[in-house]
């Protein structure tokens, strides 16, 4: 039976999205390292910038595909958890930032400088090379699980700063996000639902993902 030349089109189109994911998490960078000004809500100046999941979300992005860019040219197999969690983070931001905080501060234009690559570009170019990379093996379920992590980490890290710090007074305070206006038991509620939030992304990216492969799959075997 003639060989089916997608899954290597496949590869083709997964190794270009991920060196794009680079270059946009390096222009994104240079441009956030260079904002020199008084930040406003929601932003900061220069390295500062690195406190927020979206940014961080993004550098674990960028630094993702890297590493998968070099496990392929040596011809190593990059584990696919790496993959999901860095997918799931940046979805994760793209959704909260459409549907939370662009309209929680409708005076701040959160899709200009280096936050139209953080908010909108990267995090929809990985989301999109997740879903079309090519799977042999079906992704565990507990790897969805896992990625919720990432989410439940900085949500401690964010709450135990505050405790510790104090939650500080407009511009300087250590609740950036803001979640802890309504008090903390409602801030805390935030943060689970922000961590059931990326178990979510998790699911649906995974969910996608083996529905994309499930034809591919069916045909090797057929092959």
């Amino acid at each position: 039976m003639k060989q089916n030349s997608r899954p290597d089109i496949r590869n083709v189109i997964s190794i270009m999205l991920n060196i794009i994911i680079v270059i946009f998490a390096c222009i994104g960078t240079v441009i956030m390292l260079s904002q020199r000004e008084n930040g406003e809500a929601l932003t900061s100046r220069g390295v500062s910038n690195l406190k927020y999941f979206t940014v961080l979300s993004n550098e674990f992005c960028g630094i993702t595909a890297a590493a998968w860019l070099v496990c392929k040219a040596v011809g190593r197999r990059f584990p696919v958890l790496p993959k999901l969690m860095a997918a799931s983070a940046v979805g994760l931001t793209f959704f909260i930032i459409a549907a939370f905080l662009a309209p929680m501060y409708p005076m701040l234009n959160l899709y200009e400088n280096a936050n139209l690559w953080f908010h909108l570009i990267l995090p929809l170019t990985g989301m999109t090379e997740f879903i079309l990379l090519k799977q042999s093996d079906k992704i565990p379920f507990k790897y969805t699980i896992i990625s919720a992590s990432a989410a439940l980490v900085y949500g401690a890290a964010y709450l135990a700063n505050i405790l510790i710090n104090g939650k500080g007074v407009y511009p300087d305070t250590n609740d950036w996000y803001g979640f802890l206006n309504w008090g903390y038991p409602i801030g805390i509620g935030i943060f689970a639902a922000v961590v059931l939030m990326d178990f979510g992304m998790a699911v649906i990216l995974r969910g996608v993902n083996i529905l994309i492969n499930k034809p591919y799959k069916t045909a090797e075997k057929e092959q």
